[in-house]
This record gives C-alpha cells, sequence and structure tokens, in this order.
C-alpha cells in the first residue's frame, strides 16, 4: 500500500480556513479542508467537498504553514458562496453521500486579481469508471506536524452499493476532504485533470480512524449540473429525492481475486461475446459475463464451494461438443477427465466423463483449448505433461480425445512452463500458444500445429514482472471479435486484460485492483 509523501504544493490547490470577523488574524494551522482551483468564465471557482461548505471562509492556494496569511505567495481569497447540492446530509453513511462535492465563488484577492489569472486552473472531467490511477493532494490537519501538503499516486476502486471510488494509501489525516484526485497533473505548471474529489461515504474517510482508506464521489451527471450551476451563479434547486443512478458492474477487489485459481474463456453465455469462468481456492466456479468490450457486465454462480472443483488441476473453454455454447474441459488431479457442454444454459452438473480417475491424465500438468490443426471451431487440445512432453489433440469431442500428435519429446525445459494459454494473436492457420516459464519469461509459439510447437519469441525477459503471474487465459473479449486478448490475475489479485495482443503484449487495462 502507498504513502503520501511531502511535496512543496501546487499553485491551483490550497487550503480552506473558517474565521469569526477578520481571516488575516486567524490561526494558520486551523484550516480544515483542501479545494482546488477550476475552470470557470469568471476564473473564480474552486471544488471543494460538500461538507466543507459554511461559515465565512478564505481560500489559500499553495497555502505554505511558515507564512501568515498576508505573506502567502498567491495571496487569499474570500469565498463569496457555496454551491452544494441541498440534499446532501454532512459526514452521512447513507448512499446521499453520492452527493459529497461543492463548488466555492471567491472574491478577488486584495490587489484586485481572480485566483484563476494568479493559479491557473485545473480541468473536471467525469468519472471515467470504478478503476482509474490516480494522484490524490491534500493537506492533512491532524497528525502531520509539519503542516504540509501531501500527494499519493495510488489505484481506485468501486466502493460497493455507492456511486463512489475508494483508493488506499496510508497518511490521508483529516484535512485533505475536497483534496483532487488527479489522472493527469503537470507538476511545473501546476494544474491537471481532476475526475474525484475527497469526500463521500462518511465524509470521505474510514470511521475506524484510520488514514488508509479514502473515498470519492463519482463525477457524474448532479455534479456537473452544479458545477454549470456554480459557473452562471445560479441558485441550486433540487425538487427530487436523489436516486443513485445505475451502478457501474463491479467484479470486486484484489482480496478476493488473489484466490482465483483457474480461469478459463470462452462464449459460455452463447450471445457471441467472450465470457469468463473462474474456479476459486475454495472449489466454488463463477461465470462472468462480457460485455464485448473488454469489460464485464454480471456474474453467476456456477457451483457452491467445497465441491468437486476444490481438486481441478487446469481448465480449459472449446467448442468440444458442438452445442450452441462454450464447454468446459477439466482435468482433475486425481487423472479423471471430465468435459461439461453448454455451460452457459447447461451449468456444471454431471458432464461427460473423458478419463477415470486413476489414468494417466494425473501427469497433466498445463491443458489449453485452441485451434491446433485443421478444425474450424476451437476443438483441439494443448498438453503440457508433468515430463516436459507436449501433445496435440485435434478434434477432441464429447467421444473423446481425437488423433494425438506429440510435438515435443519429453524434456526439462518445458517442465519449467508454469502457465500455458492459447489465443490466435498472429492471424495465421492455427493459434499461438503463450508460455509463462518458471524463471518469468514468457514466450509465444506463433503457429503451434500437428507439426509442431511452432516459432519461438520472446515478449518478456527472465525476471520480469511476469513471474508475478500466476493465472492466464486468451479469449474474444474486445469489440474486433478475434481471440486476441489476455487475461492475467497477477499474485496480489490485480487482475489485467491485454487487449489486441500479437507479437507484443496488447493494451493493458484493469480489470481488478491489487489488494
Amino acid at each position: 500500500m502507498p504513502t503520501a509523501e511531502h511535496i512543496l504544493g501546487l499553485p491551483s490547490v490550497g487550503t480552506i480556513f473558517t474565521y469569526d470577523t477578520d481571516p488575516t488574524t486567524q490561526r494558520m494551522h486551523a484550516h480544515h479542508c483542501t479545494a482546488s482551483v477550476v475552470e470557470s468564465p469568471g476564473h473564480n471557482l474552486i471544488l471543494t467537498a460538500g461538507h466543507c461548505d459554511g461559515g465565512k471562509a478564505v481560500f489559500v492556494p499553495m497555502y505554505a504553514a511558515e507564512y501568515t496569511l498576508d505573506k502567502q505567495t498567491f495571496g487569499f481569497y474570500r469565498v463569496a458562496k457555496f454551491f452544494t447540492d441541498k440534499r446532501y446530509v454532512h459526514n452521512t453513511k447513507e448512499p446521499i453521500s453520492d452527493l459529497d462535492f461543492s463548488f466555492g465563488l471567491l472574491e478577488p484577492s486584495k490587489s484586485g486579481k481572480q485566483v484563476q489569472d494568479v493559479v491557473g486552473a485545473n480541468t473536471l472531467v467525469r468519472t471515467p469508471g470504478y478503476l482509474n490511477k490516480v494522484t490524490m493532494v491534500g493537506y492533512p490537519a491532524h497528525h502531520d506536524p509539519e503542516d504540509h501538503p501531501v500527494r499519493c499516486p495510488t489505484q481506485t476502486e468501486a466502493l460497493p452499493g455507492f456511486y463512489q471510488i475508494q483508493a488506499k494509501c496510508h497518511g490521508m489525516w483529516g484535512g485533505v476532504s475536497g483534496g483532487p484526485w488527479f489522472s493527469r497533473v503537470d507538476w511545473k505548471k501546476g494544474t491537471g485533470e481532476i475526475i474525484g474529489n475527497v469526500g463521500g461515504y462518511y465524509g470521505g474517510g474510514d470511521d475506524a480512524d484510520d488514514d488508509w482508506l479514502t473515498y470519492s464521489p463519482m463525477h457524474g451527471d448532479w455534479f456537473f449540473r452544479l458545477y454549470d450551476e456554480a459557473k452562471e451563479n445560479r441558485p441550486v434547486h433540487r425538487d427530487t429525492p436523489y436516486e443513485q443512478p445505475p451502478l457501474p458492474y463491479s467484479m470486486g477487489g484484489g482480496e478476493t481475486w488473489s484466490h482465483a485459481k483457474l480461469l478459463a474463456s470462452g462464449e459460455y453465455t452463447g450471445d457471441g461475446k467472450g465470457d469468463l469462468i473462474v474456479v476459486w481456492s475454495d472449489g466454488e466456479v463463477t461465470l462472468y459475463t462480457g460485455d464485448g468490450n473488454g469489460g464485464f457486465t454480471g456474474e453467476r454462480r456456477l457451483t457452491a464451494h467445497h465441491g468437486i472443483f476444490q481438486n481441478a488441476k487446469s481448465i480449459t473453454g472449446g467448442d468440444f461438443a458442438g452445442g450452441s455454447g462454450s464447454d468446459l474441459l477439466v482435468v482433475f488431479d486425481s487423472g479423471e477427465v471430465r468435459l461439461f457442454p453448454d455451460v452457459g444454459t447447461k451449468g456444471l452438473d454431471g458432464g461427460i466423463e473423458l478419463a477415470d480417475a486413476g489414468s494417466i491424465w494425473s501427469h497433466a500438468d498445463q491443458i489449453t483449448g485452441g485451434s491446433f490443426g485443421t478444425a474450424k471451431y476451437v476443438s483441439d487440445l494443448l498438453v503440457r505433461w508433468s515430463d516436459g512432453e507436449v501433445t496435440d489433440y485435434t478434434a477432441v469431442g464429447d467421444k473423446g480425445f481425437g488423433t494425438e500428435h506429440q510435438l515435443e519429446k519429453r524434456n526439462s525445459a518445458w517442465q519449467d512452463a508454469t502457465l500455458v494459454t492459447a489465443g490466435d494473436f498472429t492471424g495465421g492457420n492455427n493459434w499461438d500458444t503463450l508460455v509463462r516459464w518458471s524463471d518469468g519469461h514468457v514466450s509465444q509459439f506463433q503457429d503451434t500445429g500437428p507439426g509442431g510447437t511452432g516459432t519461438e519469441i520472446q515478449m518478456a525477459p527472465a525476471g520480469s514482472i511476469w513471474s508475478h503471474d500466476s493465472v492466464m487465459t486468451a479469449g474474444s473479449y474486445d469489440s474486433n471479435g478475434w481471440p486476441d486478448d489476455l487475461v492475467v490475475r497477477w499474485s496480489d489479485g490485480e487482475t489485467t486484460m491485454y487487449t489486441h495482443t500479437g507479437a507484443t503484449f496488447g493494451t493493458e487495462h484493469m480489470l481488478v485492483a491489487p489488494k
């Protein structure tokens, strides 16, 4: 987990002080919230949290505790009025906390200048989704004797049940409320692009009095409606109760996904979009429904925990039985092999036994389905055996394993093939095999078929980050409809998709944030 670090600050980010009569007599360490200057026609608008509004207040850009208010580098600006959604309830734990954002309209400085003309302004954009890389900036008012701003680059994820995101970082104590979450920031210029602000559930902080979990409301329709009202200095009217917008589907967090034991790709629901089957360490099996754009729309439990899948050794999807949806082929520790046809409609009850317990298949360490011969469909099976032998079974079906082709004789090199999957990464006659080796290097064997594993190219060197690749599968998850998307579950639970993978890894998209 990252820890916030002290910085000199950004000119466009500062503190909010409240005062009774004269702000110049205010004790400088009594700031309670953070705010940022945002673009506006009047060059006079700041963004902060809804629970930060109220009372007589001043904004101090790039506040420095070493100086009195009248000696601050960029001066100070009185807040003329706040714009806050009237339905918001301060520091609530209810869904209405989704509206914990506010804009402050500033008066000119003593010299008559508007704040944006002095320090610049940040751009506001909609929160793209639950999973974002951000840099949080704020001014802790507690547990920070230096009284300096902090920043923390971190990763966001969904806050279940709320139209909000959350991020983990030590050092985000009270006082950072309202602080910006930058998706991009130019540290030299002092401005950037903001997709969130500290706020939301319980005022944006965990209610266990810790410093590591911070929240932000999603910047969506209600946020930008309020932004328009603030820019135009219009009254804020809300005549209807707050109803949460449809919450984007979340696959969960890294703590859960660190227990994802096996993955298999296929079109299990029969809608032509790639889906994902996960076997968890406790034996539960879950089907994640793909949206055809590199994401997922929901999940369905196929089997409960502590069942036979707790002893599943390797799995793969394919069209082995010729039905309308993809099938799941499973090798169990005992050597039993079962084929489950049309998993999306028939589930995982029973299945067809292709090999008995105690068979030679107890030595099959890795299997992956693909098109490794002349078959039109994904009905071939690549097997990496415990002694390093590699075989290709073409035309596998519900009656047996088809025709066996030896691609590699038993050898010590292939014994180090820790993970094996396959996809059509190069557009050749046959699919390609992707291997993660025990030393962390990754190879792609192009055009794997009955004649051999194919031409090997290196995709990642030994000792690379890929040594932390714990499980992987390839399928057709993106809109191009091609099985060239690689899904990887890392050792910390982070799960990513590399779309349009070819001879090199494709574009990385995070599906699940690390634990």
